[in-house]
């Protein structure tokens, strides 16, 4: 719990600072949840959604914290938007993740989770994990570790150029010090986030 807490007030000062940043409230919201706090948990994905209905995961976690407070027709119902969401912009994993969930609970699954035909990879090309396209691949690995060959093998070009914009947010508004290994611990798990790894 002891670093648990600072992370929580470290996302509550960055939803704060910008009450319209998306990720701010996403980022509080999942470290509420993993510290068991699921009334400012839930408040929070709900704050992500008004601002960004399009995030997939942000419906799971949602529907997680809903259930934890034996609100099983309002998890259904943000399941069952969540896969239509995660349908439509084409993220396979969290899709997939709330299609077991809604069984699980003996609910029914929307139509418009059927899954798709799966898209042959060319050249050039990679299955981004993030947005379930396939698209075009980054000319080579963007870091000369392990963690950057992972993201040349599985994100495209156009979310990475997304998360370059998402990044630069994220420095200025948790003011992290790159050169500081915990702060750089810090940025690597929002990257990790927002890149659906």
């Amino acid at each position: 719990m002891s670093e648990t807490n600072p992370r929580i007030e470290q996302f509550r000062k960055m939803a704060e600072a910008d009450p319209n940043n998306e990720l701010g409230h996403f980022s509080l919201g999942k470290a509420c949840l993993d510290a068991g706090m699921m009334p400012q948990a839930i408040q929070s994905f709900q704050r992500a959604l008004e601002l960004n209905p399009n995030i997939a995961k942000v419906y799971q976690l949602l529907a997680t914290a809903l259930l934890k407070e034996n609100r099983k027709p309002e998890a259904i119902d943000r399941l069952t938007r969540g896969v239509e969401v995660a349908a439509a912009r084409g993220d396979l994993m969290p899709k997939k993740e709330m299609i077991a969930m809604l069984q699980d609970l003996g609910a029914p699954v929307p139509q418009s989770a059927s899954a798709a035909p799966a898209q042959p990879v060319g050249e050039g090309q990679v299955s981004c994990h993030r947005c379930g396209r396939v698209a075009r691949k980054l000319p080579g690995p963007v870091f000369s570790n392990a963690l950057g060959r992972e993201i040349y093998e599985k994100i495209c070009a156009d979310c990475w150029r997304e998360w370059i914009a998402m990044g630069t947010k994220v420095i200025n508004e948790l003011r992290l010090p790159l050169s500081d290994p915990q702060a750089q611990k810090i940025f690597d798990q929002h990257m990790k986030e927002f890149l659906n790894l």
